[in-house]
């Protein structure tokens, strides 16, 4: 038997996002200009709002012992997660301004995103851009993912 998998997503314009969704954005874009990148030069922001509106950032973190850095992705999540609230997030966004079209996850991100979105029992709002002109959105990091490392608990 053979299978195949596919996604769906959209393409479009920043300023045809909802406000709330380019304020995300905007804080994400703020993110990346205090990232610490002085080993790849490759800054990326990243913002996670919460159900309640409020909004958390984080951006990549590098050290010369390279396996000790951070993704922006996890840094914000990370954060959200130590404060309790990660089963409150409901979107995510990621700004990196070197990037062409935009920077999508790593892996290691899209698992830990995955499961801190499977916390929340709800598909979040997932919002990429870089240089270009256009964002890419799309709902729910499964997406990303396919085929996921899941552990059910007992």
């Amino acid at each position: 038997m053979e299978l195949s998998w596919g996604f769906s997503y959209e393409v479009l314009p920043w300023e045809a996002l909802p406000s709330e969704e380019q304020a995300l954005l905007e804080q994400a874009q703020a993110a990346a200009q205090r990232a610490y990148a002085p080993y790849s030069g490759f800054a990326v922001g990243a913002a996670v709002r919460l159900r309640d509106g409020s909004i958390f950032t984080g951006n990549n973190q590098e050290n010369l012992a390279y396996p000790s850095g951070l993704c922006a992705e996890r840094v914000v999540l990370f954060q959200v997660g130590a404060l309790g609230k990660a089963p409150q997030i409901e979107a995510l966004a990621v700004y990196a301004p070197k990037a062409a079209e935009a920077a999508f996850p790593c892996g290691a991100c899209r698992q830990v995103m995955l499961e801190y979105e499977q916390m929340n029992h709800q598909p979040w709002t997932l919002i990429f851009a870089g240089a270009a002109a256009h964002v890419y959105r799309m709902k729910g990091v499964s997406l990303l993912l396919p085929l996921a490392f899941v552990w059910k608990r007992s």
